[in-house]
């Protein structure tokens, strides 16, 4: 049956609290324009799940020759099969992912009518959260069960690091600065795993536009019916993940999903789609 979702979008999207404020409010059945179609439900159950685990990359041994040999060729392998691997050893302070974890739910979590000042689904607007509630206005989609913080601008110089919610503010900055320094090392090795120049991608001005994503997935009361996020690529050139203990990412590995399991500290790398565009493009 035909089916119009824009009252339910338009109810959520009013109130500004996001599905944050859906679960303050008591609800024990989820709307509509959560729910995944049947078809979608049976063919999760039918779907084997893999056994394989997403590779893991140790950085401790960058600066010494050999070792960084063995990185860059863990790292290709890695992005030929898989398109992601896990990193340790990467040199951000285990206080600082703590810390982006802890903003990015104080963020959250803060009263609504502090938090609602940021509420936007303007996709120009630097510093802002929404339910992404805009994506499911195309036929046949389904609601994704998270609230979005987005920071970007900082590294462009188009944003003042003020506009960041003061609640997250000191965490966000700290984070930020430490994921840029270690972006610049990863172009560099994937620079070599092309085998070209160190300095190869950072040249191409590839990692102009950042933008930090601070996801929030509320206890949902009927998980089993709904996602936090469908299956998808990045529209990136490349994404650096930081987990939380409770997990959920999942990537596809010949044709079966297999989860990247939560371990504390480490990061999760993603090469994107226009990575692998502009590689298929120049090479």
């Amino acid at each position: 049956m035909d089916y119009d979702s824009s009252d339910e979008r338009k109810a959520i999207d009013d109130t500004k609290a996001g599905i944050k404020g859906l679960v303050d409010s008591g609800i024990v059945e989820i709307p509509r324009i959560f729910i995944r179609p049947p078809h979608e439900l049976a063919e999760e159950l039918n779907m084997c799940k893999s056994t394989l685990q997403v590779p893991v990359v140790d950085l401790s041994g960058i600066q010494v020759e050999d070792e960084r040999k063995k990185i860059v060729d863990e790292i290709r392998e890695a992005c030929e099969k898989w398109g992601f691997f896990q990193l340790i050893n990467h040199g951000i302070p285990s206080s600082v992912l703590e810390g982006m974890i802890d903003g990015t739910r104080k963020f959250h979590e803060q009263d609504v009518e502090v938090k609602k000042e940021y509420y936007s689904s303007d996709p120009t607007r630097e510093v802002r959260y929404d339910s992404n509630l805009h994506v499911y206005k195309a036929k046949g989609k389904t609601a994704y069960w998270k609230d979005s913080l987005y920071i970007s601008g900082l590294v462009s110089g188009h944003n003042e690091p003020e506009e960041i919610p003061p609640v997250c503010r000191k965490t966000s900055l700290e984070y930020i600065n430490h994921v840029i320094k270690l972006e610049d090392t990863l172009l560099g090795l994937l620079s070599e795993a092309l085998g070209l120049k160190p300095n190869y991608l950072k040249a191409t001005e590839c990692d102009k536009g950042q933008t930090l994503v601070c996801h929030y997935y509320p206890a949902c009361p009927q998980p089993e019916l709904t996602l936090g996020a469908s299956k998808h690529t990045d529209p990136v050139f490349l994404t650096i993940l930081l987990q939380d203990q409770t997990g959920g990412l999942q990537v596809m590995c010949d044709n079966q999903w297999a989860d990247v399991e939560p371990i504390e500290h480490r990061l999760v790398i993603n090469i994107g789609d226009f990575f692998r565009s502009s590689q298929m493009t120049s090479l």
